[in-house]
């Protein structure tokens, strides 16, 4: 009888053993799936980042976004456009000095036109005072100078005349005379004298005589 209950004793430990050992067995297999999955999971998400920044890198080369050369070429713009910008500025000066001088010289052509009557008076007082008192004379010829200084120092200068081959440039024959003395088309005789700005601008062209 004892034996009996021993024997049964026995199976039944079996039995639970068994359970154990195939729960555990499970257990084991189940865990290792697990684990077989996630690391499937993480290899495949990797393999996905792989992708998608092999993708960005590529994408950027073929878009020439590169940010080093992309920063070179908006430098290079940049310089370009600064480049333009100086040589556009230096073109205006240039324009508006030329502006400012022509109009400066038309001004001085106007105020010395304006004021050359009074010279030409007294140019004439000088050839009416010779053989008169000296006293009036010297002080006649103290104001013509100081006049012609105050030309010379605006850049105005009498146009030579006489003597010279007549240029309508700069002289206005008003008179012709044949004589063989002098050469064709030279000037013998001086009326009224002309004057020039700066070597350019004919303030009053020289009224003249011309040999034939």
């Amino acid at each position: 009888m004892t034996d009996d209950v021993n024997m049964d004793r026995s199976e039944d430990m079996a039995k639970e053993t068994g359970t154990d050992t195939n729960t555990e067995e499970k257990n084991e297999t189940v865990n290792g799936e697990e684990k077989n999955d996630s690391a499937a999971g993480k290899a495949e998400e990797n393999s996905k980042k792989d992708e998608n920044g092999g993708n960005a890198d590529e994408n950027k080369k073929m878009n020439g976004e590169d940010p080093i050369v992309q920063k070179d070429k908006e430098i290079n713009e940049l310089k370009e456009y600064i480049k333009r910008l100086a040589a556009e500025f230096d073109n205006y000066k240039k324009r508006t000095r030329k502006e400012k001088e022509k109009i400066y010289a038309s001004s001085v052509a106007d105020v010395v036109s304006s004021f050359l009557p009074v010279v030409d008076n007294i140019e004439r007082a000088l050839q009416a005072s010779e053989g008169s008192t000296e006293s009036i004379r010297e002080g006649v010829v103290m104001i013509h100078r100081q006049m012609m200084d105050i030309l010379a120092n605006l850049g105005v200068k009498p146009i030579e005349a006489k003597g010279k081959k007549f240029n309508p440039d700069f002289h206005e024959a008003i008179a012709h005379i044949e004589d063989e003395n002098y050469g064709e088309n030279e000037i013998v005789e001086e009326f009224l004298k002309g004057y020039i700005y700066n070597d350019e601008i004919v303030i009053r062209h020289s009224v003249v005589k011309v040999a034939n």
